[in-house]
C-alpha cells in the first residue's frame, strides 16, 4: 500500500478571502468551513483538498512547497490575465528568463506557478 494525498494545506491571516480566490481559481467549492480555516475540493469530491487555515503571522520567505497550475481551456496567455484579474500578482523568485513557467503570488504571497501548455 502506498500513501494517498488527501490535502494540500496553506496558512493564512484571513482563510474566507483567500478561500475565496482559490475558489475561484480552480473552480472548486468549499466542502468545509469553520473557525480555524476552509477546506476546498473540486465539486463531487472531498479530496484531495486544499485547506487554507488560520495562523496569527503573515508569510515570511519563499514557500518551499508550492502549487503548480496548467491553463484548461484557455490560452495560457488568457489563463495568467484571469488570474492576474483574481488579485494574483508576479512573483519574482530568480527564475531563468526562458523559463515555460510563470512565478506567481496569490493575495497572501504565496507562491504559484502556471505552466505553458503542453498540449
Amino acid at each position: 500500500m502506498t500513501s494517498q494525498l488527501a490535502t494540500v494545506v496553506i496558512d493564512s491571516t484571513d482563510p474566507t478571502a483567500l478561500a475565496g480566490f482559490w475558489k475561484e481559481v480552480l473552480g472548486w467549492v468549499a466542502v468545509e468551513k469553520d473557525d480555524t480555516g476552509v477546506s476546498l475540493a473540486a465539486p463531487g469530491t472531498r479530496m484531495p483538498a486544499l485547506d487554507i487555515l488560520r495562523v496569527p503571522e503573515a508569510k515570511e520567505g519563499k514557500n518551499r512547497l508550492h502549487l503548480d497550475l496548467r491553463a484548461d481551456g484557455l490560452t495560457t496567455a488568457a489563463e495568467l490575465e484571469r488570474l492576474l484579474a483574481l488579485g494574483a500578482r508576479r512573483a519574482d523568485v530568480r527564475q531563468a528568463q526562458d523559463a515555460t513557467w510563470v512565478v506567481l503570488a496569490d493575495p497572501e504571497g504565496n507562491e504559484f506557478c502556471l505552466l505553458q501548455r503542453s498540449v
